[in-house]
């Protein structure tokens, strides 16, 4: 377990962070930038949990639990040195994409079959589980755009590439258990009438 008893330590002025290990790396470097669009993702989840409040919401709130500590995981995976591992840092491995494939699945047998592309909104909860989905997203470019220098573990990338799928399943299942309907796109709807 970490200790953590200094928050600020100055060592970051320059312009670099530690990675696991000891090594320093510039702050704006694609590896740095692929464990923060995950810790952000986190982040997001986090609230989604917190709007997790009626009990009807259990299950969801139950799943993005784990999911953060995944998330976490993920990020500290990211955090370590091109080429190195840490044996205390768990990896993420095909059974927990498996386990996300399952949740979709799941989650997705009770919905109705999707007429059209779904809009965010509806529902606080919907809405977040949105957000979340399309920062899972840009997490997942960023990891991609950090292996093709770097290798990173594929089913930590396969594991984001779930994940968003999940999120959306997650956000339909989010407003079918508050009884609101989703907001379908409709292609042109909004535009004016030609004269």
């Amino acid at each position: 377990m970490v200790t953590l008893n200094k928050i600020y330590t100055r060592t970051g002025d320059d312009g670099s962070t530690g990675l696991v290990g000891g090594s320093r790396i510039k702050k704006n470097s694609i590896r740095v930038a692929a464990y923060g669009d995950v810790d952000e993702l986190n982040s997001y989840i986090g609230l989604c949990v917190t709007l997790c409040v009626d009990s009807a919401f259990q299950t969801l709130r139950d799943k993005l639990t784990i999911i953060q500590n995944e998330l976490f995981d993920i990020g500290s995976e990211l955090a370590c040195p091109a080429g190195t591992t840490n044996p205390s840092i768990p990896t993420t491995t095909s059974s927990q994409v498996d386990r996300l494939e399952g949740w979709i699945d799941e989650l997705n047998l009770s919905l109705p079959p999707l007429q059209s592309f779904v809009l965010p909104g509806g529902t606080l909860l919907n809405a977040q589980l949105h957000i979340a989905r399309a920062v899972c997203r840009r997490g997942e470019r960023a990891i991609l755009e950090l292996n093709e220098s770097e290798s990173v573990n594929e089913h930590t990338r396969h594991y984001l590439n779930r994940l968003s799928d999940l999120l959306f399943v997650m956000s339909r299942a989010a407003a079918a258990l508050a009884g609101i309907k989703e907001f379908l796109w409709i292609p042109g709807a909004s535009r004016p009438p030609q004269a």
